[in-house]
């Protein structure tokens, strides 16, 4: 399948994809992710994977959107994970020690 990513035209099947992801090691998933085959990688990693360019050439939307067409199936960003900070008169310090 033919996909335009960072203004250049890749011709892109599902098993060259999976077969170039074969043996990398997955990044932390930050963004936007993408499964192919057990793993889950972020879909900027598998970007620079497959076009051979700097991750800031293209946006991950471009990315996913490859990816979608060739049948993967993305992930959106997990949630941030909530921080519970004490209210300032719950905290144990004084401001004069």
């Amino acid at each position: 399948m033919r996909c335009v990513i960072a203004r250049y035209p890749f011709d892109l099947t599902k098993s060259e994809v999976e077969q170039s992801m074969r043996g990398i090691k997955p990044e932390d998933v930050v963004g936007v992710s993408v499964t192919i085959g057990r793993r889950t990688y972020p879909v900027m990693q598998v970007g620079e994977v497959i076009t051979r360019q700097d991750r800031r050439d293209f946006t991950a939307g471009e990315v996913r959107r490859a990816l979608v067409r060739l049948g993967f199936t993305c992930h959106e960003a997990p949630p941030a994970p909530s921080v519970d900070l004490p209210a300032p008169w719950e905290t144990t310090a004084t401001p004069w020690t």
